[in-house]
């Protein structure tokens, strides 16, 4: 299994992170890429990705809430340099979240663009984060349509419309801890999704599975989240590990 989406090195895990690490190895996972938030957290990322060279993957960019007035330009240029003076697997997380702050709407526009042109420059796939937001990033999707732009829609938890409008513009699905909510709705039509569709991820420490939900997500949690899509897909447990982590390995070159 690979999760594609972890934040392994949240403050949330300076207790335990090495036994937490290796209870998710031991559950199977075998790789865990880490998205980025803004520059105050870079170091302790890329400090993590090299303690772990064959198994932690950070990206890069700017996380949508922490677009602000007064910084975000210079957020960007250091993303940029960053991406100039290495290789990272994807840019993100990024996209626009209308959940915190609507004011900065059209500051999250211009920085997902911005990133979006980037990863087509350096073909490089993007991880969107898009929260109360769906119809924006579409929108900003559309218009920047192009063969190279593809990635993953991080966290998803929209309807069977909005999942096949983000595969027919080359998107993934992230499925994680929201498929075991009573109340996540996307498990009522998933089965219509094809499996190489989708990759695993938790978003941990946020999100945590059923029976975890509402305490602190970790990446050894994902078996659970395979283990609903067992009963989703009518497949046994070692055929979507083996599948998702097909599909996460063809984007993650």
């Amino acid at each position: 299994m690979i999760d594609t989406h972890t934040h392994l090195y949240s403050e949330e895990f300076d207790e335990d992170r090495v036994e937490m690490i290796q209870r998710a190895i031991n559950k199977g996972v075998t790789k865990f890429y880490l998205p980025a938030i803004d520059s105050e957290h870079h170091e302790k990322m890329l400090d993590l990705e090299a303690e772990y060279p064959d198994r932690i993957f950070a990206m890069m960019g700017l996380h949508p809430c922490y677009v602000k007035p007064e910084t975000w330009q210079n957020e960007l240029k250091i993303i940029e340099k960053y991406l100039n003076e290495r290789h990272f697997p994807a840019i993100g997380e990024i996209g626009i979240d209308l959940y915190w702050d609507k004011t900065t709407l059209d500051i999250q526009i211009k920085a997902f663009e911005l990133q979006i042109d980037w990863a087509i420059e350096k073909d490089l796939p993007i991880v969107i984060h898009t929260r109360e937001s769906f119809d924006e990033v579409f929108e900003v999707l559309e218009r920047k349509k192009h063969p190279k732009l593809r990635g993953i829609f991080h966290c998803f938890s929209g309807n069977l419309e909005q999942a096949n409008r983000a595969i027919n513009l080359n998107f993934l699905l992230g499925i994680g801890g929201v498929v075991t909510f009573k109340n996540g709705k996307i498990d009522q039509f998933l089965h219509e999704i094809p499996l190489e569709k989708i990759v695993l991820e938790t978003d941990s420490p946020y999100l945590a599975p059923v029976p975890h939900r509402g305490k602190r997500n970790e990446s050894s949690y994902l078996d659970l989240v395979v283990g609903k899509l067992v009963n989703i897909y009518g497949k046994d447990f070692a055929e979507i590990g083996r599948i998702t982590t097909e599909n996460a390995s063809k984007l993650f070159l």
